[in-house]
């Protein structure tokens, strides 16, 4: 037989601390009613039997008969009277050598009258507890002074009344009444309260018990801080509600970015966007299919996604993955050069093959004298190209590159120039890496504004390169519809998803175009012209090192 336990609800967990804490505040009520039932007892009574000790020391009576022999029998009808009539425990007379003459306690008589202190022998007044036959009681004793011609002054004796002190449970067998009925409220109201604040609090946690609260923590913890891919949640305010430590050296927050809101950390531009995902009506309309989005972030290209989170119709704000991309982006930008080298193989094999289909028609018509004609004319166009690349472009690299996108403009019907201000010297390998990587860009994004559907007549491309002593600049010009004005910073950093470039490679090479731009002390940027548009991108050269040459590349 297996035995289950039963575990506490939060219900009953409350309803134990309530019911704990009203029992102990029941008791600190008790204690503080005893005490000032004590300080009560002590203040009236002691006043009430002083009252009566001081009526009693000036009864003609007692002073005449104190100062005859034997005043017991006398003063005993007096004392019980006093007794009787003012409720009191004991009353008492002395004669000035403190013994007692007379006693509503007849044990006394003869003995010595209890003092506190010197006060009473010197004929004072005194008042306090005091042990009375084995009984502590609260008394009065009053000097009894003479008044007839013979003892003027004379102190002839003690006056003593008492009242015993009521006991402990006798106080709290007087308070009994009101205490229980201060305890049953107290718990009706302790149970209804804990009532409410279980149903409160298991409202607001989702009907989840604590127990079941902290392991959701502990499987959060365990699969937050345990993933590969960064993680960041905002609330509907854009406060970081969590990240993990993945997501945190992605976009280089502080250890203390829990709390701060994206503005306090400085975050703008395309990761706000993102982020916040105010990334426009296109987002907006596709935000139930939201796709990943690519972000360029000091360095590092990353892609993210982000879902928003909401809870019976109420939204509690957003999560956003982040995972690393940089590496990939490498292999693409590789994957991409092989391909552009196959589109360019494939260019020159079409254009190749119909210089060859011209040539063997005019064979097969005879028109051998039009064949050598056609030749000449294409070496001509060919050692013209070849000789304005050469005498302008002495860097074999970025003249090759460019040789080979003349072949795939010229497929594409569109005219590659290169401007007669061109001027470019050899450089270094790392230098003349980084300059073929944005001039074949930049020059891949004007072949795609050019060749636009709309702008397909005499479509044109022209390249212009200046090299001072300590930087090159890079100018293409397009013919094609241009960009808009409000697009004109957003194409250079929202990767994938620019509105002026969508789809392929080319948003992700205008942004690592900018990075490369950035990382070597420059700038690039777009302009519209009438026709087309014109980037311009400078950079230093000769200042890298090999090690950040390669991180760019």
């Amino acid at each position: 037989m297996v035995v289950v336990s039963r575990r506490h609800t939060l219900a009953g967990e409350l309803l134990v601390l309530q019911l704990t804490g009203v029992v102990m505040v029941l008791f600190a009520v008790a204690a503080v009613s005893l005490a000032q039932s004590r300080a009560t007892f002590d203040r009236v009574e002691g006043r009430r039997v002083s009252a009566l000790a001081e009526e009693m020391a000036g009864n003609p009576l007692l002073r005449t008969q104190l100062v005859r022999p034997a005043p017991g029998e006398t003063l005993a009808p007096l004392l019980q009277t006093t007794l009787t009539r003012s409720n009191v425990t004991s009353v008492t007379v002395a004669d000035e050598h403190g013994r007692i003459v007379a006693s509503t306690n007849p044990t006394l008589v003869g003995t010595r009258l209890p003092v506190d202190g010197p006060s009473v022998a010197q004929a004072r007044g005194w008042s306090g507890e005091l042990p009375v036959d084995g009984v502590r009681e609260l008394v009065a004793q009053v000097p009894v002074l003479g008044e007839d011609l013979d003892h003027v002054g004379e102190h002839l004796g003690t006056v003593m009344i008492g009242r015993v002190s009521p006991t402990v449970w006798q106080r709290l067998s007087g308070a009994s009444s009101y205490l229980l009925a201060y305890l049953g409220i107290a718990s009706v109201l302790g149970v209804a309260g804990s009532w409410l604040l279980a149903r409160r609090i298991k409202r607001q946690t989702f009907g989840l018990e604590p127990r079941e609260i902290a392991g959701l923590a502990e499987h959060r913890e365990a699969m937050l801080f345990g993933i590969a891919e960064g993680v960041i949640s905002l609330d509907p305010h854009l406060r970081l509600t969590l990240v993990n430590e993945v997501g945190r050296k992605l976009l280089d927050l502080p250890e203390d970015c829990v709390g701060m809101s994206l503005a306090d950390l400085g975050i703008e531009g395309r990761l706000y966007d993102v982020l916040a995902g105010t990334g426009g009506e296109q987002d907006a309309e596709h935000d139930s299919e939201r796709r990943d989005e690519v972000v360029v972030r000091r360095g590092r290209v990353l892609v993210m996604n982000r879902m928003d989170v909401t809870k019976d119709g109420r939204r509690l704000g957003s999560v956003t993955t982040l995972r690393d991309r940089t590496e990939l982006a490498q292999l693409e930008r590789e994957l991409g050069s092989f391909r552009s080298s196959t589109e360019l193989l494939r260019a020159q094999a079409h254009e190749f093959s119909n210089q060859l289909h011209t040539i063997s028609g005019l064979i097969q018509i005879g028109e051998h004298d039009e064949v050598v004609r056609y030749v000449r004319a294409l070496r001509k166009h060919r050692e013209s190209l070849d000789l304005t690349l050469t005498s302008r472009v002495r860097d074999h690299a970025v003249a090759a590159l460019l040789t080979a996108k003349s072949a795939l403009a010229a497929e594409r019907r569109v005219q590659l120039r290169i401007s007669e201000l061109t001027a470019l010297d050899r450089l270094e390998p790392t230098d003349s890496a980084d300059v073929a990587t944005v001039v074949g860009n930049l020059v891949d994004n004007a072949l795609d504004a050019a060749a636009a559907p709309d702008h397909a007549d005499e479509a044109w491309v022209e390249v212009e390169l200046r090299q001072d002593a300590s930087s090159v600049e890079i100018v293409v010009r397009d013919s094609g519809p241009g960009v808009a004005p409000e697009l004109a910073q957003e194409v250079f950093s929202q990767g994938f998803t620019t509105k002026a470039a969508q789809g392929g490679d080319r948003g992700i090479g205008l942004a690592l175009t900018r990075l490369v731009c950035t990382r070597r002390g420059g700038e690039v940027s777009v302009a519209n012209t009438h026709p087309g548009a014109v980037f311009t991108a400078r950079m230093s050269v000769g200042q890298l090192t090999d090690r950040e040459t390669e991180e760019v590349r």
